[in-house]
């Protein structure tokens, strides 16, 4: 299957592209490979996917509408897994702007770009566009169910998700694409981002600097290792359905005092902590039902977080990321 992979550089979606060469599939990568953190580690993804004879990538921009059409009007994928966008709840309340231009309009320029290939291939390519749990903000009842509004998110970068969201049920409605949304929580492990809990705070333990704990550590989150999101992403894009919004958790939320004793643990050091009450845009807790994903995907998560730190603290010890 040709299946184009927006964010290909970036966390998920080079782990997802890697899964897809390694089963047979034609992946087109697409990234603007922006500085938002060390372009080397974005390197460091392209270069395991690059040996691949089934992999091409393009520096792109979805924000560029004229070269988002250039190069899906080329590649003509049968298949769209939307995984680029800006990141990162704290980071959207300082630069709010971002999240409207590249996760709502980036998105929009990509479905609209799609829309010539309804005729060109007699069917429209299927879209798995990549969500975050964060749109359930902090009044829906746990756990959280696909079906709850979401209409009260605490901060831009849901915000802008949720938009993204709605926009693709209008592009699904109109022009007839097979849209699957999955809704991510807190996923971590192996090749993730410098700017997540799991390495800010081993590189803080490591450095004996002061973590920042809210709320005294007893925030949970539904942690999901990064395997268990792909698997469930091969599973979406395997399976086209005619719209709808999936969750992809663990199931399992753990507060974050667990999450620093187990990487107290790994690193065989112990945390220095700071308790600050937590901002307005954190909720008390993240906790997916996903019961939904389990019957149309088979989806199945496996790697419980002791399990998953320990992955993600040996891959950082065996690339040298971290003194």
């Amino acid at each position: 299957m040709r299946i184009l992979v927006t964010g290909a550089a970036g966390f998920v979606g080079s782990r997802l592209s890697k899964v897809l060469l390694e089963r047979g599939d034609q992946v087109l990568g697409l990234d603007n490979l922006n500085d938002y953190y060390d372009l080397s580690l974005k390197e460091r993804h392209l270069a395991d996917l690059r040996p691949h004879p089934g992999f091409s990538f393009t520096k792109t921009d979805l924000c560029d509408a004229p070269a988002v059409a250039k190069q899906i009007a080329s590649f003509a994928p049968q298949a769209i897994a939307h995984l680029a966008a800006m990141a990162a709840v704290r980071y959207s309340v300082q630069h709010p702007l971002i999240y409207g231009h590249v996760n709502v309009q980036g998105t929009m320029n990509l479905l609209d770009a799609a829309r010539p290939l309804c005729d060109s291939l007699g069917s429209p390519p299927r879209c798995v566009i990549a969500s975050t749990g964060s749109v359930y903000g902090s009044s829906t009842p746990v756990p959280f169910k696909e079906d709850a509004p979401a209409d009260r998110p605490l901060a831009p970068y849901p915000a802008s998700k949720r938009a993204m969201e709605l926009m693709a049920h209008s592009y699904h409605h109109l022009w007839h694409f097979p849209t699957t949304i999955l809704r991510f929580f807190n996923v971590y492990g192996p090749h993730g981002r410098p700017d997540m809990m799991p390495w800010q705070w081993s590189a803080q333990i490591l450095k004996d600097q002061e973590l920042t704990l809210y709320d005294g550590g007893k925030l949970k989150r539904d942690w999901t290792y990064v395997d268990d999101i792909v698997a469930g992403f091969v599973s979406a894009l395997d399976k086209p359905l005619d719209f709808e919004i999936i969750n992809l958790g663990c199931g399992r939320p753990v507060d974050n005092l667990q999450i620093i004793s187990i990487l107290e643990s790994l690193w065989g050091k112990k945390a220095r902590r700071k308790d600050i009450p937590a901002p307005p845009s954190e909720p008390k807790i993240t906790y997916a039902d996903v019961t939904k994903a389990r019957k149309l995907l088979g989806y199945d998560p496996k790697t419980p977080v002791e399990q998953g730190l320990k992955h993600f603290v040996t891959w950082l010890q065996a690339e040298h990321l971290l003194p």
